[in-house]
């Protein structure tokens, strides 16, 4: 792992994370700036899967490659999810699950470096 492109990517999601309950507090829905936030979010997670397997290919091992592969690939399911969900219940709270959403980002972050350090826990 890259720890500063990993940095980045939980800047970000905290960011929109952010954004999403200052909307939510506003009683906004989500609308199409925040949801083009997401799919930054997203792209992004989509780079840091295309590093983490390209690490591999290279003869790099985490603590786990199962545990690793399961947050990486656990990482890009978390964002469609709450858009679909929010989508789907165009409220205020939805835009609340858009902002819990992107707060699993940084914490499922933190835990694929962990794996990636070698931590087994």
């Amino acid at each position: 792992m890259i720890f500063g492109f990993a940095v980045a990517v939980a800047g970000c999601a905290l960011l929109v994370a952010l954004w999403s309950f200052v909307q939510s507090v506003r009683n906004r829905l989500p609308d199409t700036p925040l949801l083009v936030a997401l799919a930054v979010v997203e792209l992004l997670l989509v780079a840091q899967l295309v590093v983490g397997v390209v690490l591999l290919a290279g003869g790099e091992r985490p603590g786990s490659i199962a545990t690793y592969l399961a947050y990486l690939i656990g990482c890009l399911v978390v964002l469609p999810v709450g858009a679909a969900w929010a989508l789907a219940e165009r409220s205020r709270s939805s835009t609340v699950v858009l902002g819990i959403a992107c707060l699993a980002i940084p914490v499922m972050v933190l835990r694929l470096n962990e794996v990636w350090s070698g931590a087994s826990a």
